[in-house]
């Protein structure tokens, strides 16, 4: 464990407030502050990733040993370790919230490994920091438990995120209102410890652009380039166009995944918005189950449902938008900035037709394509058929006599398979007509698609199961899905971890929709 490598660049080439001062304030020119992570008193460790272990040269012998346990909780700083808070702003729903900063985490610094790769480690729910605001920092076990299981099985589907390290209890009650609908509760406290080669956000520059801290703006661009973006040649007088269009391409590819899989991000605001391109923030995220665009799993958003399904591409744009106007205030021109944002439309196209050839097992995507995978998208939605269970079982079809009793698996209710199987068989027919255009073999897609459609995703109600469980000191639960997560294309996966929703968690709070708090 004290053989951890740190070299922590972000303190050390930026500026920070180094009063260490807890209490919530301004923090006026400097990018970070320095904190210390509020000790607990009974920290028990509940689950770790193996991976992420081995990605940071640590042992499973570490995992187990006391100063892993302290210094995961917050009770210890190791060698080389710095803690602190990071500064940033954000368009929270639309509406620009100013400061925000790291309320609820603490960084630890950033460990080199073996490799020379670089990881930044993170204590979320370690308490408070100058930006907790009117929060305690710490975090509840519903939403550490969601956190950590997703962000290992958002890495294993292959999609850009940060990681977990570990989940330790902390053995305190923390008082949250779950809902925000007036009965606040106890609920046991824990930590999550998360790991990602960088945790800058569209905010870290949007704050120092609205406080007119160009200089530091130009500094924090500068060190991110530098850091996080080492292939851009710093002396080449495109650089800023290089990376500003770089930046933009990788949230377009970003998002098609989150669509590949069915995932909802649930709070897309820009302070949840990673500079690199990974998923961050696993708030009140879910995976849609019944195919509907509209859907969105965080209650905060039901009325206006901002960030459902399908304004996740509008939304990202959107996002880029305002990291361009804060941009624009230290960039050579506002047109290098409308040119990466064209680069995200153009990406954003490119990807969707790429991902949808995938899911739906074509060697090519042809333009005519597009009404065919539209259609049956709303023909989804009409019937109420799971998206996950349908892609899975529309790779067993065969070209040449479709059945669509291969499809039945798919739908929630009978009745609605019964009133919409006539129109489902007619579009398999057209779809059967699509694969004839193409030399292939039922097989070779079958293969080609179970590749791209996961038989297993964390369901809200699979990660609720796992929250009541390990409430009550069960953790196989946990290992389970971990173990699910770690193979979530393979089809021996077990049944109950790959059934769809059950009836009982339609309106089940932590299954059907859930809230920011945490």
């Amino acid at each position: 464990m004290n053989q951890l490598n740190f070299n922590n660049r972000f303190v050390t080439e930026l500026p920070g407030d180094e009063t260490g001062l807890q209490q919530s304030r301004q923090t006026q020119g400097v990018c970070w502050a320095a904190v210390s992570p509020t000790p607990v008193q009974h920290p028990t460790l509940l689950a770790y990733s193996s991976e992420v272990l081995r990605l940071l040269n640590l042992s499973e012998e570490d995992a187990h040993s006391e100063e892993f346990l302290a210094a995961f909780c917050g009770n210890r700083l190791l060698p080389g370790m710095t803690a602190y808070a990071s500064c940033y702003g954000g368009h929270q729903f639309g509406n620009w919230a100013g400061q925000l900063g790291d309320g609820r985490a603490i960084a630890l610094g950033e460990v080199l490994n073996n490799e020379g790769e670089r990881w930044e480690l993170q204590l979320k729910g370690a308490g408070m920091t100058p930006y907790s605001r009117r929060a305690d920092g710490r975090a509840v076990l519903r939403s550490s438990l969601r956190e950590f299981l997703c962000s290992e099985a958002m890495h294993h589907l292959g999609i850009p995120g940060t990681r977990a390290l570990s989940l330790i209890a902390t053995g305190e009650n923390v008082m949250r209102d779950m809902l925000y609908d007036g009965n606040p509760a106890f609920e046991p406290g824990a930590v999550v410890c998360r790991v990602a080669p960088s945790f800058t956000r569209f905010g870290h520059f949007e704050i120092l652009a609205a406080r007119g801290e160009h200089a530091l703006l130009q500094r924090l661009i500068d060190f991110t380039i530098a850091r996080d973006f080492p292939q851009i040649d710093r002396q080449s007088p495109d650089y800023f166009t290089i990376w500003f269009r770089l930046v933009c391409e990788r949230t377009a590819r970003l998002v098609v995944e989150w669509l590949r899989v069915g995932f909802v991000h649930g709070v897309m605001n820009t302070d949840n918005m990673s500079i690199i391109g990974l998923t961050l923030d696993y708030g009140p995220y879910g995976w849609v189950d019944n195919f509907d665009p509209g859907w969105t799993p965080n209650t905060t958003d039901a009325e206006w449902r901002r960030y459902s399904l399908a304004q996740q591409p509008p939304v990202a744009r959107w996002n880029l938008e305002r990291l361009a106007d804060a941009l624009a205030t230290v960039a050579p021109s506002r047109t290098l900035l409308d040119e990466g944002l064209a680069h995200f439309d153009a990406t954003l196209q490119t990807s969707l037709s790429t991902m949808l050839a995938g899911k739906f097992g074509l060697l090519e995507w042809k333009e005519e394509d597009a009404a065919l995978t539209a259609s049956v998208f709303e023909l989804m939605q009409r019937a109420e058929v799971d998206m996950t269970e349908f892609f899975r079982a529309l790779a067993n079809v065969r070209q040449q006599s479709p059945d669509r009793e291969m499809l039945r698996s798919a739908f929630y209710r009978e009745p609605l398979y019964q009133s919409h199987s006539a129109l489902f068989n007619a579009w398999l027919e057209r779809y059967a007509d699509r694969l004839a255009l193409q030399q292939d073999t039922d097989e070779a897609r079958r293969i080609r698609m179970n590749r791209v459609n996961p038989r297993f995703v964390l369901r809200n109600y699979l990660a609720q199961q796992a929250i009541d469980a390990a409430t009550n000191g069960n953790m196989s639960l946990i290992n389970r899905l971990m173990e699910a997560a770690r193979r979530p294309y393979d089809d021996d996966i077990p049944a109950e971890l790959t059934a769809k929703r059950p009836d009982w968690a339609i309106n089940k709070p932590g299954c059907s929709m859930l809230s920011c708090s945490s």
